[in-house]
């Protein structure tokens, strides 16, 4: 054990977790440290961070506002506000913050242009939204320089580098961040990495500590949030479920518990409820994840011109984060690939591999080549795709019906067959395209 949480690499003896990585939801928490009155600490904790919808972020912007009205040359002021607007984008889906945050933001580095480290983490997590990794990495870079303590730097800097390909730096900056101050952002962030290398039994861990060390309702629901994703995506449909109902127990209302259940639903053949669902939370968060889930629910089910519908509202959405200065040609890669548009799917890919070499980069790129018809190029991209060790249903799927093409019967065969032992439920639509291509290869249904 090194420092106060042990090492992350003997993380399952924590005890009782990219972005998305994705997981954006991750981002607010790393706001912690920057919501006290000073700027040159990393004072305050992420108990005290509003969560997704709830009316505490609209607090810390009024909040905020007023003390700048009173005091506009307050640069720690400016960057608290230029963060939280970029939380706000996330949870309303409204890009038009991203100007608002980046106005803020430069404004605190106006007014302190050298040491103001957490208005270049406010920065990086501008960046890190618009899906400019490599900006965010520099900005991540530059804030440690100057607060190589602060656990929010290296929340940036593991964001950032996960998305750009770079695991072990991915991995060095999330245990830095758990040495520097174990907590919710901490715990989830090295949920995630973990789940990214396989380890998915430690990854709940790392969730359960999380929770453990939760403080408020919404930081419960965060956390049971990731617990259900995780019993969801090795296909643990009644866990997931349990974990959704207790998020939402603790936060009513929450909109991506409200999507994981939407999402139960609809494995468990319960299709009216999960089209009400979604058809609820994309009226309120027109997310372009949801509106595709929503958009392939009603295809799975014949409606086709609704889905049509929630295909056009993405490209409209999309539009809208563009002109904001966000560029996400992997989700616009996949949609493409996956709804007849195979030119502009790897057009889309390449551009994307171009600016990032992240396993999920690969995917994108190997199933555009496939379905151009490049199956051995594409078969290049599926191993890169894999090679973590991340236990990913559609990845699988991808390799499964790419070694199909290519006639290598018993490595497609394998590959199909491990996307639905990791997950029956994965897609409305590829499931069962999945099922079908491996009973026409001999395998079972």
């Amino acid at each position: 054990m090194t420092g106060r949480a042990g090492r992350l690499g003997g993380f399952g003896r924590f005890g009782p977790i990219a972005v998305l990585l994705a997981g954006a939801m991750i981002a607010l928490l790393t706001l912690g440290g920057m919501l006290g009155d000073r700027g040159d600490t990393a004072a305050g904790s992420a108990s005290a961070v509003p969560q997704i919808g709830t009316p505490g972020l609209n607090a810390v912007i009024y909040a905020t506002q007023d003390k700048l009205r009173r005091l506009p040359g307050d640069a720690p002021a400016w960057a608290q506000l230029g963060a939280a607007y970029v939380e706000q984008a996330r949870i309303t889906a409204d890009p038009s913050f991203y100007a608002k945050a980046q106005g803020a933001l430069e404004k605190s580095l106006q007014l302190a242009p050298h040491d103001n480290a957490f208005a270049m983490i406010g920065m990086g997590q501008l960046a890190n939204a618009r899906h400019d990794f490599a900006a965010g990495k520099r900005w991540g870079e530059q804030a440690r320089a100057l607060q190589p303590s602060t656990a929010e730097v290296y929340g940036v800097l593991a964001d950032s580098l996960t998305q750009l390909g770079d695991a072990d730096g991915a991995t060095a900056a999330v245990q830095a961040m758990l040495d520097t101050r174990p907590g919710v952002a901490s715990f989830t962030r090295a949920s995630y990495d973990l789940e990214l290398h396989g380890r998915v039994a430690e990854a709940r861990s790392a969730l359960e500590r999380a929770l453990a060390t939760s403080a408020s309702p919404d930081h419960v629901a965060f956390c049971r949030y990731y617990l259900g994703e995780l019993a969801f995506n090795a296909g643990r449909v009644d866990e997931a479920s349990s974990q959704y109902e207790q998020g939402l127990r603790a936060a009513p209302g929450n909109v991506a518990l409200l999507q994981g259940r939407a999402k139960v639903a609809a494995a468990t053949g319960r299709v009216a409820a999960a089209l009400a669902g979604y058809g609820q939370i994309t009226s309120r968060v027109p997310l372009p994840q949801y509106l595709l889930e929503y958009g392939e629910l009603l295809e799975s089910v014949g409606q086709a011109a609704q889905a049509r519908g929630q295909y056009e509202l993405i490209t409209a959405q999309q539009q809208l984060y563009t002109a904001q200065g966000a560029v996400d040609d992997l989700f616009a890669a996949q949609l493409a690939a996956d709804h007849g548009l195979p030119t502009e799917a790897l057009a889309r890919a390449a551009q994307e591999w171009d600016r990032r070499q992240s396993v999920f980069s690969a995917d994108a790129l190997a199933w555009a080549l496939h379905v151009n018809g490049r199956d051995a190029e594409a078969l290049t991209y599926a191993d890169r795709a894999g090679a973590y060790g991340w236990r990913n249903a559609t990845f699988a799927y991808h390799r499964g019906m790419i070694l199909t093409s290519l006639r290598r019967t018993a490595d497609a065969r394998a590959a199909l067959s491990r996307a639905l032992a990791i997950n029956p439920y994965f897609s409305p639509l590829a499931a069962p395209r999945a099922k079908q291509a491996l009973a026409e290869l001999g395998g079972p249904r």
